[in-house]
């Protein structure tokens, strides 16, 4: 595609706190990351609140916020991403739910909320649920990426605004839904279907032969799975009508695919790209590049950071950092002189915490006509001093698409 193109690289959950195994040192600073310095060195950094300062941005709302979609207005869940990203249809009025296969044992404790990080054998569990009945609404379940799956509910009198199942830690007893509201009847029924969809999960999954086969082999079973993050199908709007773009996403998570299909950017598929440390995220460079003939904006997402930090495994995380770095090595070889790289993270996920928190994350911009600053490396602190000084989420969209000349003006 001729003309000016962006390639926009958001490593999920890359950016942490000094880390006292790796010196006091972040794992980006830790890392040999050759390549992202290089960028940085040739483009213009600083450090960007993916929110505002101090919030702890989830995935879907520091990605709408970066994409220039208030996660204020726009956001009505994360359900609805999940769900969308895998290829489920969430129609007006069904309640939708990303949802984890999980760990309990007999009195409903969390042994384990990912099933030990359970890789095969979903799809015949989640087969064993969809389709149920419960009172008059219809459920739909499917899995995504490893642990991970979505839930639709479909039927009259439905409300979203329910509390989670899940209790977000191990050897907690599973929590009973409730809408926020008291008042709220269409949120309670939702509660309601929600308690009874978790209790059957159990008694389908419990003794199935994949959970059989696991348990012989020593490994968790997947026998219950815990829905949150409950919404109502949102209304974006194009990405290419307000930009003025035509953009590709090349994502590994049914979450990032949703908001992307949700914005109509054009999916790229990349066998390989699993989500997890093990990601073929060459491939997903690869794909990049060619996605380039025929789009002029390209999304990436690369998760493997954001596990390292969630497991609380610094090397980990550096080790995927120096692979994130080869790959932005690959594209600033294969691009040509009329495309910008923006490099970022969506949050920080320090390992001291295994957990995301509200830190700035360091963001740069490399492409024609970019002030270059004095920052020499990409890292936390490196960036500080960089020509971008400490910007929001939702300004980079406006700052690429000054560059890139297709925003309109504001005023006379």
């Amino acid at each position: 595609m001729e003309g000016l193109k962006a390639i926009l690289v958001i490593c999920d959950g890359m950016a942490d706190r000094p880390v006292p195994a790796l010196g006091n040192r972040t794992p980006l600073e830790a890392a040999n990351n050759v390549n992202m310095s290089t960028l940085a060195l040739r483009g213009e950094c600083g450090l960007m609140d993916p929110i505002a300062p101090g919030i702890r941005a989830g995935s879907d709302t520091s990605h709408l916020a970066i994409l220039g979609f208030d996660p204020f207005t726009t956001y009505t869940g994360r359900g609805p991403f999940e769900a969308a990203g895998i290829g489920m249809d969430v129609k007006q009025g069904d309640v939708a739910f990303r949802c984890n296969f999980s760990t309990v044992d007999d009195n409903m404790v969390i042994l384990d909320r990912r099933a030990g990080r359970i890789e095969t054998g979903t799809d015949q569990l989640a087969a064993t649920v969809n389709g149920m009945q419960i009172e008059d609404v219809t459920v739909y379940f499917k899995e995504s990426v490893a642990h991970r799956g979505a839930l639709v509910l479909r039927g009259p009198g439905l409300g979203a605004d329910i509390s989670d199942v899940d209790p977000h830690e191990v050897g907690q007893k599973i929590h009973v839904a409730h809408a926020i509201d008291p008042n709220d009847a269409a949120s309670a029924k939702t509660a309601r279907i929600v308690n009874e969809f978790v209790r059957r999960s159990y008694e389908a999954l419990k003794d199935h032969p994949v959970n059989k086969a696991r348990e012989a082999e020593g490994k968790m079973a997947a026998n219950i799975i815990l829905p949150r993050g409950g919404g109502v199908a949102p209304s974006l709007g194009s990405f290419e009508e307000k930009y003025h773009l035509k953009p590709a996403a090349v994502v590994e998570t049914g979450l990032i695919a949703g908001i992307a299909c949700y914005l109509g950017m054009d999916i790229i598929e990349v066998p390989g790209a699993t989500g997890g440390l093990d990601s073929d995220i060459a491939a997903m460079g690869n794909a990049i590049i060619k996605a380039l003939d025929d789009h002029n904006f390209v999304l990436c997402n690369i998760k493997g950071g954001d596990i390292g930090g969630h497991d609380g495994d610094a090397q980990a995380k550096v080790t995927f950092i120096e692979n994130i770095d080869r790959v932005i090595g690959m594209l600033m070889d294969k691009i040509d002189e009329q495309t910008y790289i923006v490099l970022t993270a969506d949050h920080a996920t320090p390992v001291a915490i295994k957990d995301h928190s509200g830190d700035p994350v360091p963001i740069a911009i490399y492409g024609p006509g970019v002030r270059v600053d004095s920052v020499q490396s990409f890292d936390e602190r490196s960036v500080v001093g960089g020509g971008l000084l400490r910007i929001r989420g939702i300004d980079v969209m406006n700052i690429l698409t000054n560059l890139m000349n297709v925003q309109e003006k504001f005023g006379a």
